[in-house]
């Protein structure tokens, strides 16, 4: 590849997480670019193509960005490559683009390496890129805001959260036996590493209805987490918008589906919506979600009540009655055209000077701002009363999958299934999609786990729609064991919501990498090119090479007692 001998004239950006290394490099006017002898064309531009944002400079606008100039500069006993990106007139405003206007706008990119890191080609996977800038800052003196272990960020979570909001997004159901058994499930397997296969170059891509997602991971639906961060919704959606992934917006956002659509941009976002007990509610939510930009639906069905969780009984806490997480039904105007409902005056709360915090939260928390709430009292509570009268559906049946098929025609995904006779009546109702899921154990106290019951739902579904998986990742080895087991991609819940309330759209982002980094390595580690490769050769059980069904983990008939399902 012949490079050009100039390039623009700009300072690079210093943004604060950049330690003052950094700061020493500037391209001038007429600095030397280096040729192909150090790295090929292809090398380069798939390492703009796999990562066009980094350290906080936006994604390029151009559709096809070109690689005009590199330079290496020795730094104490580092190499800082800078490659330099010609975007035409769309990059004007990128953050350190000091071009003027009538010139061709640049945007920086930074990797500030090990020298042995930089031999060759400019690092093999994500993986390895992201592996260097946390070691190479820690060099410098910085440590990762975010931990990188699950135990440790879930502990620093816990400690930045007030105690009512850890018990609601960490909290599950009875003695959360489930949740524990979500997490054991991943240990009846383990990965069968294969030697000297070339893995220099990994593809993590998955196919999901027509889109194309750099990773197998989605952002699963998570309801009120404004109890973790301020902006909510709208800081986790721009982060996965910025890596890249879909974000499924909770029926229990705190921000309306609208404002969470705008925040995703132009990144794929799903809706995951609540059958509530009034089907003009649900119609008027999957109208909006089509209005909205959404490219599915995911309907859960494992939720039609709330389940028995003592950790929020313990805390007499449910945050629905504080204002939070209706954002999407008191901004929705069937939901507000409905009559007031009948309340139940047993379940009329005492008002009174301890009630008072109570009251005060409701109205700082009331979506719509608290000047609403102040200027109409008994509309807030007329609506809180609606929500909770309307939420429980324990009436519906598979008979009313076919209904909900004909209010939208986006594709319909259930979550909630775990047993394969489900699963092929949902593919008999029309839907488009299954998530296997237990709910992270919100639900139902010991409870068999997600992870257990997915080869039984992926073999009785036999390849006719997609199967995804939900209920305990983790870390990249997690996502590896479930795609080998069938599934076509995850959902990541806590993990995110941890990281969310470390740093906001940043703490979602720093798990977001470092999950896609953990996935990258392990996968090459393992001997696999891609993720389409892996299946059950793969993992191994205690008892042998390969994965065979055991009474415990396949839910296979003969050996758990459930009928072999094949719709």
């Amino acid at each position: 590849m012949a490079l050009p001998a100039h390039v623009l004239s700009y300072t690079t950006p210093r943004p604060a997480t950049l330690n003052n290394m950094r700061r020493l490099c500037r391209i001038r006017s007429g600095a030397r670019c280096l040729g192909s002898a150090c790295c090929s064309e292809d090398a380069l531009r798939g390492a703009l193509q796999d990562r066009t944002q980094l350290l906080g400079l936006g994604p390029f606008s151009a559709s096809k960005p070109r690689l005009v100039g590199m330079r290496e500069t020795p730094l104490l006993g580092y190499e800082m490559r800078i490659l330099v990106v010609a975007c035409g007139t769309h990059a004007a405003g990128l953050p350190g683009c000091r071009a003027p206007a009538h010139r061709a706008s640049c945007a920086i990119q930074w990797h500030i390496l090990p020298a042995w890191m930089m031999k060759g080609n400019l690092m093999a996977g994500q993986g390895r890129r992201h592996q260097a800038r946390i070691f190479t800052s820690g060099f410098g003196g910085r440590r990762p805001l975010v931990p990188c272990a699950p135990e440790a960020l879930e502990h620093a979570a816990q400690a930045s959260m007030t105690r009512r909001a850890w018990a609601y997004i960490a909290g599950g159901a009875g003695l959360e036996r489930t949740a524990a058994a979500n997490r054991a499930a991943f240990d009846h397997y383990r990965i069968l590493q294969r030697m000297l296969r070339d893995v220099s170059e990994r593809k993590l891509a998955v196919e999901l209805f027509g889109r194309i997602m750099p990773l197998p991971v989605l952002l699963a639906p998570i309801g009120v987490l404004g109890m973790a961060h301020r902006e909510a919704d709208l800081a986790a959606a721009r982060a996965a918008a910025a890596e890249g992934l879909t974000f499924i917006t909770s029926s229990q956002a705190s921000y309306p589906m609208e404002a969470v659509a705008s925040a995703c941009a132009g990144s794929p976002r799903w809706f995951q919506l609540y059958w509530s007990a009034r089907d003009e509610v649900a119609a008027s939510f999957l109208r909006r979600a089509e209005t909205a930009g959404y490219e599915a639906i995911v309907v859960t069905l494992d939720t039609t009540q709330l389940g028995w969780r003592p950790r929020d009984l313990d805390g007499g806490y449910l945050p629905f009655l504080h204002g939070r997480g209706i954002a999407n039904y008191v901004s929705d105007p069937a939901f507000c055209a409905l009559p007031p409902p009948a309340a139940d005056p047993s379940e009329r709360p005492a008002l009174g000077l301890r009630s008072l915090p109570a009251v005060v939260e409701l109205l700082r928390s009331w979506p719509q701002g608290m000047l609403r709430a102040l200027s109409s009292p008994t509309a807030v509570v007329q609506a809180v009363q609606q929500f909770v009268a309307g939420y429980s559906r324990p009436d519906l049946t598979w008979d009313d999958l076919p209904r909900l098929r004909q209010m939208t025609s986006l594709p319909i995904l259930v979550k909630g299934i775990l047993h394969p006779d489900d699963a092929c009546k949902a593919l008999e109702a029309g839907m488009d999609g299954i998530i296997v899921s237990n709910h992270g154990g919100r639900q139902v106290d010991g409870a068999v786990a997600s992870l257990d019951m997915l080869p039984a739902v992926v073999e009785a579904i036999g390849g006719r729609i997609p199967v995804l998986f939900d209920s305990g990742i983790r870390t990249g080895s997690d996502v590896i064991k479930a795609l080998a087991l069938g599934a076509r991609a995850v959902l990541l819940g806590r993990p995110y919501i941890y990281g969310l309330a470390l740093g906001g759209e940043a703490g979602v982002r720093a798990v977001l990498q470092a999950l896609a980094a953990d996935l990258d390595l392990t996968l090459a580690l393992m001997g696999c090119r891609s993720v389409h490769e892996l299946n059950r050769s793969v993992l191994v059980e205690p008892h042998g090479i390969g994965v065979t069904p055991s009474s415990r983990r396949s839910g296979l008939d003969g050996e758990t007692g459930l009928p072999r399902s094949s719709c």
